[in-house]
């Protein structure tokens, strides 16, 4: 024991960091609300993502209207009627059709008209009619793409059989890189570990100096000889313990229960995870070194990481088809470049390209945030001690 003693009497600024952790560290044991955020919220949030949200256009509700009894609109039918994505209903008339579609009872009507059977006779064009409800374009759009796949492998049969007149020699075999099962959850899951992270690194981190003030502990640790570095350090090592175990618990639950891969290193998404968690955790402690309010600090840090972490990182929106200035904004959120590399991560591989550019920016984001935050955090302890 006496040596012990000894050697943190020889590194006096040791023995004050390691003792202001220790108080940190027995704060959030004691805090069950900060380790359920930290650790249960990823569990929540994993599973909700993966079983609950999906990007995907199952069981679509499609009004079919069939003039033509041939065996082309048969086929036609039958292939709609064996994808996952159509639940087919049918319908005796156009009319008939459009109020299922304005009743809600159907997204999508198909009219095959009389016309089908004879055209393709012919050899010409064989055209059908594809009403979409557009008030989602997105989901028209993808709708409509489902249905050009089952007219695809409708006249596939037809031309396996032989029925198909005027095959072209040279026909287009679409291949989809990364994702080829074309399964949200691949996409969805990575980028909510950036949520989990933003969840610990910010919201959390945020509080920290606001509940000293609150709980009227920082008299306490005004009257101590603890340097503002040593303060933040011992206030970033534990929520950081926290931000990198709910990474890794996202992480996990997404590659063993939802089957998401991880082609790339798990060095190369550790390194950028701990970069990101340190620019969210440098973003926290400039908020919570900013207020002195518990309220106030959770409303900024909503404001200023949680909501752009949300919308404007590509988590859920293609940050390529939003205007212009929306995409310059979103070059200062710390989440819009991990999300990149942690898709890139799961699904494509060890792109060094992509990688070490996302990396170099949050790298620099995290040294800049977490030297505003020394510089405030040090300003308001000579404040307050003075």
């Amino acid at each position: 024991m006496s040596a012990r003693r000894g050697w943190l009497v020889a590194r006096p600024g040791l023995g004050r960091t390691l003792g202001f952790l220790r108080k940190e560290t027995l704060q959030i044991v004691r805090d069950p609300s900060s380790i359920a955020l930290a650790l249960v919220m990823p569990v929540v949030l994993t599973f909700l993502f993966g079983y609950g949200v999906s990007l995907d256009a199952e069981d679509v509700p499609i009004a079919v209207v069939l003039e033509d009894p041939g065996d082309a609109a048969r086929d036609l039918v039958a292939s709609l009627q064996g994808s996952p994505q159509f639940e087919v209903v049918r319908a005796d008339s156009m009319p008939a059709a459009e109020r299922l579609v304005r009743e809600h009872r159907a997204e999508a009507v198909l009219r095959i008209r009389r016309e089908l059977g004879e055209g393709l006779a012919a050899g010409g064009p064989a055209p059908v009619q594809l009403l979409l409800d557009g008030v989602d374009s997105n989901r028209a759009r993808l709708i409509g793409s489902y249905v050009d796949a089952a007219i695809g492998r409708a006249a596939a049969i037809r031309r396996l059989r032989g029925e198909a007149p005027g095959v072209p020699l040279v026909t287009a075999v679409p291949r989809t890189w990364f994702n080829p099962a074309l399964r949200s959850t691949h996409f969805l899951v990575p980028g909510l570990v950036a949520l989990v992270m933003t969840l610990t690194g910010i919201l959390l981190t945020a509080l920290v100096v606001a509940r000293e003030w609150e709980r009227g502990t920082m008299e306490a640790v005004l009257v101590t000889p603890l340097r503002p570095g040593e303060f933040l350090l011992a206030k970033l090592l534990p929520y950081y313990a926290l931000g990198m175990g709910g990474m890794l618990l996202a992480s996990g639950i997404g590659v063993t229960v939802f089957g998401v891969p991880l082609r790339g290193s798990f060095a190369a998404l550790f390194a950028i995870s701990s970069l990101f968690l340190l620019a969210s955790l440098g973003l926290g402690l400039v908020i919570s070194s900013s207020v002195r309010q518990q309220f106030v600090a959770a409303q900024a840090s909503i404001l200023a990481g949680f909501l752009p972490a949300f919308f404007l990182s590509g988590l859920l929106f293609d940050l390529g088809s939003t205007p212009p200035a929306i995409r310059v904004i979103s070059h200062v959120v710390p989440a819009r470049w991990f999300v990149e590399a942690s898709h890139t991560l799961f699904m494509a591989g060890d792109i060094g390209a992509v990688l070490w550019r996302d990396a170099g920016v949050l790298a620099l984001m995290a040294f800049v945030l977490l030297a505003i935050a020394r510089r405030k955090t040090t300003t308001r302890l000579a404040e307050d001690r003075a």
